[in-house]
């Protein structure tokens, strides 16, 4: 007698076990079981499965469906009809914006009013076609979301002072960094990002691969004062493409790797173990390199760093003391050594008593790339100036950004070896058509997957 067999169905599968596999699956292939049978047609336009790829994908949350008004579902093809080319970005930008908006709202509040609303597709595409020249779409992703800041003193991408030198960059609106994009020789197809009022520095990105440079890096330029040709400019890299550029720094700020002074951001640099303990005073240091005051031809390298001496709450009362002197060795990397003492610290004997913070800014130049920086303050006693001793100050190094010489340079003989970024950016980027999701079908999956400042003051 034969066996009887039966076949079994997807339609004869219970709903729960289907949704749960449907579940583990991204909306693209969601999309492609909706093409499979009636059934799962019906099972992949379940609410918790898209509740879920909102969230992921567009950061939504409940109270934003029920402002929409609509299902998980349809808030979902809203948003991927109107950013889905940014998909693979939006989410890491979003949060990233977010992230710093959150923050300032408590550190930098007025920060907040100068931020522009974002731009919208249509404005991003005019820009191309003035400029005539293609944007990335994290750029454009980003400025969908905030279409940079007004042109206000603070700027939202970091500042710098020291002495006589203020530094304070404004991210710039679409708009104007249009106005600004570059066609000369030697900053051919160079998009500006940033702008200072004060030194008229700006970061620029490269559009396409011209003169030395990488599709979509970001850099500060630096001319070549040693070349015949006044086109050669230099570049300091600060970033391989823009999400890099942007989340890198935002991750600085809202961690506190960048302080803020004076209810501004100040770009420092802290190394965690950049700090020594002698005794009840402890020592910490960050550092920021200056590209406004440097350049690779000659190699001059301006580094300004900020000393925070601190003395323990707990300490005596009979512990309390004056800086009398500083002394510094410092070494650079082709291994010349330099020795520098003198009185006090920028011109000031701060006294310590328990609780007491006392921090300084000061500068350094380099004729190489990097360097580092040790020594010790003296200290005498309040209470018996007979009583000196010293306090250590960390081990801090300085190093410049990787930087890149121009075309012109590097086909002619050189001795001074740049330095520069081991990595390559093939300069890809995902145009999804985004109109609706009948386009997933044949989506392509790999392509979404200076000397005015004495020495050592």
């Amino acid at each position: 007698m034969a066996a009887a067999t039966s076949e079994l169905r997807v339609d004869h599968l219970p709903s729960d076990p289907l949704l749960h596999i449907l579940s583990f699956l991204g909306f693209r292939d969601l999309i492609h079981c909706s093409y499979a049978s009636r059934r799962l047609n019906e099972l992949s336009k379940h609410n918790p499965l898209w509740k879920s790829l909102c969230s992921k994908h567009w950061l939504l949350t409940d109270a934003d469906r029920l402002q929409s008004g609509v299902s998980w579902y349809c808030l979902f093809k809203q948003y991927y009809r109107d950013l889905g080319r940014y998909i693979q970005y939006y989410p890491v930008l979003k949060r990233a914006w977010e992230q710093l908006k959150s923050f300032l709202q408590q550190r930098c509040p007025r920060m907040i009013a100068s931020l522009k609303e974002g731009a919208t597709e249509v404005e991003l595409n005019d820009i191309e076609a003035q400029i005539g020249c293609r944007l990335p779409d994290d750029y454009r992703c980003s400025y969908r979301i905030h279409n940079g800041q007004k042109l206000v003193i603070p700027g939202l991408m970091g500042s710098m002072s020291l002495s006589n030198h203020y530094r304070s960059e404004v991210l710039l609106d679409v708009e104007t960094a249009a106005g600004g994009f570059q066609q000369r020789k030697g900053m051919r197809r160079c998009l500006p990002l940033t702008f200072c009022f004060h030194t008229g520095l700006s970061q620029y990105m490269a559009l396409e691969p011209a003169e030395g440079r990488r599709m979509f890096e970001s850099f500060y330029p630096c001319p070549d004062q040693t070349a015949q040709d006044p086109s050669a400019i230099d570049m300091f890299i600060t970033g391989s493409c823009f999400l890099e550029w942007f989340t890198t720094y935002v991750h600085n700020v809202v961690t506190g790797e960048y302080p803020i002074i004076r209810d501004q951001i100040f770009r420092y640099v802290h190394d965690k173990g950049c700090v020594a303990t002698t005794d009840d005073i402890t020592v910490s240091v960050s550092t920021s390199f200056l590209p406004e005051l440097s350049s690779v031809h000659p190699p001059h390298f301006f580094f300004t760093y900020r000393i925070r001496i601190e003395m323990s709450s707990g300490a005596s009362p009979e512990a309390a003391c004056q800086l009398d002197s500083r002394y510094w060795k410092i070494t650079t990397s082709d291994g010349n050594v330099e020795e520098v003492q003198g009185p006090g610290v920028v011109g000031e004997f701060p006294v310590m008593t328990p609780g007491k913070v006392h921090e300084y800014s000061s500068c350094t130049t380099f004729s190489t790339p990097s360097e580092y920086m040790e020594g010790h303050y003296t200290f005498h006693r309040l209470a018996n100036k007979e009583e000196v001793f010293h306090v250590a100050i960390p081990r801090f190094h300085m190093v410049c950004p990787p930087f890149r010489e121009p075309v012109v340079r590097t086909k002619a003989s050189t001795s001074f070896t740049p330095r520069l970024d081991d990595h390559d950016d093939d300069g890809e980027y995902c145009d999804g058509d985004g109109d609706d999701f009948g386009d997933l079908r044949g989506i392509n999956m790999a392509a979404l997957e200076g000397a005015w400042c004495p020495r050592h003051i």
